[in-house]
């Protein structure tokens, strides 16, 4: 399964909006990232740390899911089904996957907040200098791992590994070495939409309003066609859950905004549809895992949404200050693309290979890829991002000498 899926820094505005928009204006006319004519950027007073705590939660759904509640390499892993390893907690992994959906809910916010009053070039450089250091970090150490000797799992091509650099072997049809990089092509996609319809001509409400109406009804059309390029372009199954993210940013920036609700209200209403579709099988299909009960999902869904709206609407629990949720937060990119094939090599050599009871590999697996997802946080993301970002928009030197009209 992914996430998260990766986030910029967070904040939290107490400020009314009209005060909060004209505290900005000195600072976004000066700002070399600004779009002219776009409405300033809420101020910055804090980080959002229970959002980060929420993300890592997501992400511990998905890596639940992973370990304990499906089969294939789940089940070469441990030896055998994980519904016989674990029969009562497999039960509940099941529905770990739905933890990808509340980071898209989440994506949808922390985008739009992030894009708001930047230029273009400004965006992309940011969402590449977040994605790309442990992503590629990631993807070379799952290659070399797979290579070593003893280790169950094989390795892509040579062509397919160069391919997967460019974070776009989905769509042009390269093996994937990461399993849960497919939620990476769902994000890119999501940004592109986002970057062409919001921030190239610049982030304003009526404009963010638009562009969730005319995506939601993009994707309900683009579904009903059945046309897949329309469908790949507008996901309409994945759409929702952004959608709803945005319309929560903009209840967070303006406050009790109708418009701003109903976009949520859309959002989870067609969110809950395509996680039911998505994740309850046909009823005939009696060679599944385990069964999902579609209720369940709608509860989840449901949860996942108000848990977004809790950190960052309620004052009590957005106004959290713990700071080790920060580093939960900073860890969770990282660990989401390390955690599933890796942590597999993990269980296969600690159950199957030393024998160790599957209650204490589960924790053991989990904190081991913590551990690296901190590793390569410190020794990756941290020292590559700033050089990355310094790369990208650094000014050729010809250009430079170019006498401006």
């Amino acid at each position: 399964m992914s996430l998260k899926l990766p986030a910029p820094a967070l904040s939290r505005n107490d400020t009314p909006p009209a005060a909060a928009d004209a505290a900005q204006d000195a600072a976004q006319k000066s700002a070399p990232d600004a779009v002219p004519g776009t409405e300033p950027a809420a101020p910055r007073h804090g980080r959002l740390r229970a959002l980060d705590g929420l993300r890592l939660v997501a992400a511990l759904m998905v890596c639940l899911y992973h370990y304990a509640g499906r089969g294939g390499d789940a089940w070469k892993a441990w030896g055998q089904t994980p519904a016989l390893v674990f029969p009562a907690l497999s039960k509940v992994a099941v529905y770990g996957p739905l933890g990808v959906q509340i980071f898209f809910v989440i994506s949808g916010f922390v985008i739009c907040m992030s894009g708001w009053g930047r230029t273009l070039k400004g965006f992309a450089v940011s969402r590449a200098t977040r994605l790309y250091p442990a992503y590629w970090a990631a993807v070379l150490l799952v290659t070399a791992v797979f290579a070593l000797p003893g280790v169950a799992w094989k390795t892509v091509s040579p062509s397919d590994l160069l391919t997967n650099l460019t974070m776009l072997q989905q769509p042009v049809g390269a093996d994937r070495v990461l399993g849960v990089c497919w939620t990476l092509w769902v994000e890119l996609r999501f940004y592109l939409l986002f970057a062409l319809a919001v921030v190239w001509p610049g982030a304003t409400r009526r404009r963010v309003l638009a562009f969730c109406g005319l995506w939601t009804a993009g994707a309900v059309l683009a579904d009903a066609s059945g046309e897949a390029f329309l469908k790949t372009v507008l996901m309409p199954e994945y759409a929702p859950f952004f959608i709803g993210g945005i319309g929560l940013y903009l209840v967070h920036r303006y406050g009790n905004d109708p418009l701003a609700w109903g976009v949520v209200a859309v959002g989870w209403l067609f969110g809950q549809h395509y996680a039911v579709k998505g994740l309850i099988p046909n009823a005939h299909a009696a060679h599944v895992f385990q069964h999902r009960s579609a209720t369940v999902v709608i509860v989840i869904v449901t949860l996942g949404f108000a848990a977004v709206a809790a950190v960052t609407l309620l004052p009590r629990v957005s106004g959290v200050n713990w700071r080790w949720l920060t580093m939960a937060g900073a860890l969770t990119y990282p660990f989401y693309l390390v955690h599933e094939h890796l942590g597999w090599v993990v269980i296969f050599q600690l159950h199957q290979r030393l024998h160790l009871s599957p209650y204490a590999v589960l924790p053991l697996t989990a904190g081991s890829m913590l551990v690296l997802a901190w590793l390569l946080h410190r020794l990756v993301e941290r020292p590559l991002a700033p050089r990355l970002k310094r790369f990208l928009t650094a000014v050729p030197s010809a250009a430079a000498r170019e006498p401006h009209p």
